[in-house]
């Protein structure tokens, strides 16, 4: 891989943390305690309000391993492993890394 397909699949990883970390931001309010209010709110609102917590609470943890997977691609990037198999040695297809930019193994390792 070149020096400029290497920088444009940083750059891409480096919009994809900024995404997630715009998306994080803008919810963390949906993961907030949800208040028992008698009077303003019915049963079924705050079942539905503790729905919408949890569910806002499980695609954080999603944008969190995500994250974490692309950090990671980052460092493997700084250190001139990206792109190479962990398990192998040999190079990921770019259409591969295309799709996952975070993606640690060939295809052969992956499918086992």
């Amino acid at each position: 891989m070149n020096k400029t397909e290497l920088a444009g699949f940083k750059s891409r990883i480096e919009a994809r943390l900024a995404d997630l970390a715009e998306h994080s931001a803008s919810e963390k309010e949906a993961q907030s305690i949800v208040e028992l209010e008698q009077q303003a709110v019915g049963r079924l609102s705050r079942m539905d309000a503790l729905q919408n917590q949890a569910m806002a609470k499980a695609q954080q943890a999603n944008r969190d391993i995500e994250t974490h997977r692309l950090q990671a691609a980052l460092a493997r990037i700084q250190d001139g492993e990206f792109g190479y198999c962990e398990d192998c040695g040999d190079e990921i297809p770019e259409g591969r890394l295309r799709i996952d930019l975070a993606a640690t193994k060939c295809v052969n390792c992956a499918s086992g």
